[in-house]
């Protein structure tokens, strides 16, 4: 385990790390196809992005008695099935979770921050069983200290529960020393991070809608990936 005092940085995935939206939509479309409910519009398909699976359903006005099955129908395309065209390969088949491209700059800032002395963490609301695969197939496992994400039972599944949930498993000590910091693009990441007492920087390359990050007390929002090391630098030396 790293040594206190340790400065930690908790990452988002989908729309941080990874441009997911494609796998997550065409994910849900066939979602809600299976249920005979009708489609979301497309503002209302990209809300689907960063929150849990089964918040989103409720939002959208799936019925508890369907949820729990709109939930595996879901995670089978998302996961599981190979029925969708993969943007890296062209030609071959892949489930939702590759339907997916690593931002372009996101590696080298990575490798800068660990290069820094961060413990890097990933900090996801998507089941810790999907970001495993996820991270190892996109080589990003190895630029990160950890993966941490939520339960397959729900029982871990906001982000406040997901990052105390990381901070039991790396021993994070603030009484030590330790301080933390979330990078993340959505209202769950910021909201989380609040209910643990901690700041986060926005992204403005990932999902947010115009003044969300704003609206719900964004520490700082970055533009653009090559900020994302200087921007967490300045936390940390100011904190």
């Amino acid at each position: 385990m790293a040594q206190h005092p340790m400065n930690v940085v908790l990452l988002d995935l989908d729309g941080t790390l990874t441009k997911s939206d494609g796998g997550i939509i065409a994910s849900v479309v066939k979602t809600f196809e299976a249920l005979g409910r009708p489609v979301p519009d497309d503002e209302e398909l990209q809300r689907f992005i960063g929150p849990a699976i089964i918040e989103s359903l409720q939002r959208n006005h799936v019925p508890e008695d369907e949820l729990d099955r709109a939930v595996d129908i879901y995670r089978s395309y998302y996961a599981d099935k190979a029925v969708f065209d993969d943007p890296n390969e062209p030609g071959k088949k892949v489930p939702g979770r590759l339907v997916n491209v690593v931002f372009p700059g996101i590696r080298e800032q990575l490798v800068k921050l660990r290069e820094d002395g961060y413990y890097l963490a990933l900090a996801s609301c998507k089941p810790e069983y999907q970001c495993v695969p996820i991270c190892e197939h996109f080589h990003l496992t190895e630029l990160l200290d950890g993966i941490y994400g939520a339960s397959k039972d729900n029982s871990r599944l906001d982000k406040d529960q997901v990052i105390r949930y990381c901070f039991d498993k790396i021993g994070f000590d603030a009484a030590a020393g330790d301080k933390a910091l979330m990078i993340g693009d959505r209202y769950t990441d910021i909201d989380g991070a609040r209910a643990c007492g901690l700041d986060t920087i926005g992204c403005r390359w990932g999902y947010a809608p115009a003044g969300e990050m704003e609206e719900h007390g964004v520490y700082e929002i970055i533009e653009t990936v090559d900020q994302l090391e200087d921007a967490v630098n300045r936390y940390f030396q100011t904190h």
